[in-house]
């Protein structure tokens, strides 16, 4: 704490790039000095990838919960975690059970482990395999997929089957004229790769750890693929008009962090800072399909999930996240800021 840390070759490079732009960075002088400096590390990196790199614009997979429309990065992003698992809640009265009621967690815990089933078989990089989006969000699917749920019991869960033919910063702002921005940027691991390019001061991103290795997966390593990808920022609408803009940091949290503000936010009339500073569910290694889950509530919630068949740990083993949130009601924003982690609500 007060620790001051300078960095001045990354500095240099922001102003490199402030100078030449993108082309410095992906074709020029920086980009020979990364990869040559990875080199020297064993990388793969090529100038060749460096220079075919394209960012994409890209339309939003997006979900009805409660009438409200939720938008998120769509595959390679999980982003379409958050929104099978608020399809699945869509069709259960949450607002009928008591704010971080066990009933009420098990719902979410079940509906959220059973959206990662979907999203550990299916989501993978659209340029090599065709994601079913619009199937995975369907009625008929997400029906099948909400009666697996028994309210009594935890449950055993696969991906549902198609028909036969750690390191993290978000950034939410909205302008007087309601236009919104929903950011997020991360290496993934807390130094990403742990690899600095060199004297360019860059950290280089891990992001191919969300890969598999078996063949025929949709989502297995192969050359020039993006990886099943971890951040998502997220806004929701009602009636055409934007609501909330937020996001929630964390690898496989924030799709949890998604769906546990949504419903929060909707169901339980919370706004943005009580449904930050509430506490959460962490299923820990969802994309496994291991059902270990870390709890922020009291002993008694957490004694009433095991009997239910979770297996619940210490709330000192899991993260849970850290959210930014703007909400627009009447034309008057309100934000709030986690205290999770560094942050802060800020109007000017």
């Amino acid at each position: 704490m007060g620790e001051v840390v300078l960095q001045p070759e990354l500095a240099q490079t922001f102003t490199e790039i402030a100078r030449g732009g993108a082309e410095t960075f992906y074709r020029g002088a920086l980009a020979e000095r990364i990869v040559a400096n990875l080199a020297r590390d064993g990388a793969y990196l090529s100038l060749a990838d460096m220079a075919a790199h394209v960012s994409d614009w890209v339309t939003p997979a997006t979900a009805k919960y409660r009438g409200y429309d939720v938008f998120e990065c769509p595959p390679n992003g999980q982003g379409l975690t958050a929104l099978i698992a608020l399809r699945i809640l869509d069709g259960f009265d949450l607002a009928s059970l008591p704010v971080n009621s066990p009933a009420s967690l098990h719902l979410q815990i079940e509906a959220m482990r059973l959206a990662f089933a979907d999203a550990a078989r299916y989501i993978a990089d659209p340029a090599f395999v065709d994601v079913p989006i619009d199937f995975l969000l369907s009625e008929a699917y997400i029906a099948t997929r909400r009666a697996l749920i028994d309210p009594t019991r935890v449950g055993d869960y696969g991906a549902g089957e198609l028909p036969i033919a750690h390191d993290t910063v978000y950034v939410t702002a909205v302008d007087a004229e309601g236009n919104a921005v929903s950011f997020i940027n991360s290496l993934y691991y807390g130094f990403g790769s742990g690899v600095v390019a060199g004297d360019t001061g860059i950290c280089m991103q891990n992001r191919g750890a969300c890969f598999v290795l078996d063949e025929g997966h949709p989502n297995v390593l192969a050359p020039g693929k993006r990886p099943y990808q971890t951040i998502i920022p997220c806004m929701v609408t009602k009636e055409g008009e934007l609501w909330s803009s937020f996001g929630v940091m964390g690898g496989f949290m924030q799709p949890q962090g998604h769906a546990q503000m949504l419903v929060n936010m909707i169901d339980y009339g919370m706004n943005p800072q009580e449904s930050l500073d509430a506490p959460r569910y962490e299923l820990l290694e969802p994309y496994n399909g291991d059902r270990t889950l870390a709890l922020e509530h009291d002993a008694e919630t957490q004694q009433a999930l095991r009997e239910l068949g979770h297996a619940v740990v210490p709330a000192s083993v899991g993260g849970f996240g850290g959210g930014q949130i703007i909400n627009m009601e009447n034309n008057v924003a309100f934000g709030g800021s986690d205290p999770r982690k560094d942050g802060s609500a800020v109007a000017l």
